[in-house]
């Protein structure tokens, strides 16, 4: 039976290994992520490392899967989100990615309309990441077993510099600066999730910042670590931060940047902007006298052009991180204890 693309549905024959899985394969997946290494059609891929990158080069490797709920959200859809992701995850170790594996896990009766759409949009993010999708693997589950679409992304890339950004090489008195406002994306997966309308359309901030990355690990400031607040927030990353560096963070609330529609949104509903979960945001740690240097490469690159200082790294024996509020008092920034908005990626 001919692949209906518009109206028809996944179904159990699609993850059997025959005739129909290989349809679905070579009509949908194969011809969205189109590329010499997934053309060779075997179970694996042989990338090869471009000598420009030395001979002996160190790869980051990270693997995510993504579960959100709702598949589309305004800003994006779980399959750009699913490259957006990994790419960043690779990208934060100073890395350049190069390749990604994509697994899909398919409910019997999910709409092929929706999956060419989500397919497609991965494969535009994937281009404009300058990454290829090179393997990757279909399963279908029974109706009711899952929840429309999983999808999980392995990413490979190369790594740019010496010494590797990591929490280790945080020291006391370092910069922290972030590359835009906090918790874009979990407020329009809010939005999406509970119909919510706003006077101003709030979108999800999702993209990939290999590029901008890039840019800062090629301005030649030092850059001691970078991590990217995902799920738990700026609270959650920053504290795991400072207690693996073992120091201590104090913030400066005016600093950081929230847009006026998120900040509503918190002030209505009682919740911590800094909880509140990002996906295009990354938090960098340097030397002090290297912020300026590096804030002006950031700002030079379309998704840095927001990016600011938003405090300092203390020492403080029990790593507490701390925030100067608005009105000149010091208050503790904590984990959030539970999920403020749990399938949030």
């Amino acid at each position: 039976m001919k692949l209906d693309l518009e109206k028809g549905r996944v179904d159990l024959t699609h993850g059997s290994g025959g005739r129909a899985m290989h349809d679905l394969i070579s009509n949908l997946f194969a011809k969205h992520f189109d590329n010499p290494l997934l053309a060779e059609g075997n179970d694996q891929a042989i990338c090869k490392i471009p000598e420009s990158y030395g001979s002996n080069p160190c790869l980051s490797v990270s693997t995510d899967s993504f579960v959100i709920s709702p598949l589309f959200f305004p800003g994006g859809n779980i399959g750009n989100l699913a490259v957006h992701g990994t790419v960043n995850d690779v990208a934060l170790a100073g890395a350049k990615p190069l390749w990604l594996t994509a697994g899909f896990i398919l409910e019997e009766g999910f709409p092929l309309v929706d999956l060419t759409k989500i397919v497609a949009s991965m494969a535009q993010a994937a281009q404009e990441a300058d990454v290829q999708i090179v393997t990757g693997d279909t399963k279908v589950v029974p109706k009711g077993k899952a929840d429309g679409l999983f999808i999980n992304t392995t990413g490979v890339g190369v790594v740019l510099v010496d010494p590797l950004p990591s929490v280790r090489q945080i020291e006391v008195g370092d910069a922290i600066i972030i590359n835009g406002p906090i918790g874009d994306h979990a407020v329009a997966i809010m939005a999406a999730r509970e119909n919510l309308k706003f006077d101003e359309e709030l979108l999800s901030d999702c993209a990939s910042l290999n590029g901008l990355i890039e840019a800062m690990v090629q301005s030649g400031t030092v850059i001691h670590a970078m991590r990217d607040p995902t799920r738990g927030g700026l609270s959650a990353t920053l504290n795991e931060m400072a207690t693996s560096a073992k120091v201590g963070i104090h913030l400066d609330e005016a600093a950081i940047p929230v847009r006026p529609a998120v900040k509503g949104v918190c002030e209505i509903l009682g919740l911590d902007p800094l909880n509140l979960a990002n996906e295009g945001k990354l938090i960098a740690f340097c030397p002090q006298d290297q912020a300026e240097p590096l804030l002006q490469a950031m700002r030079a690159h379309p998704l840095g052009c927001e990016a600011v200082v938003i405090g300092h790294t203390t020492d403080n024996p029990h790593c507490f991180v701390e925030m100067k509020t608005k009105l000149g008092g010091v208050r503790m920034v904590d984990w959030l204890t539970g999920d403020q908005l749990p399938r949030i990626c």
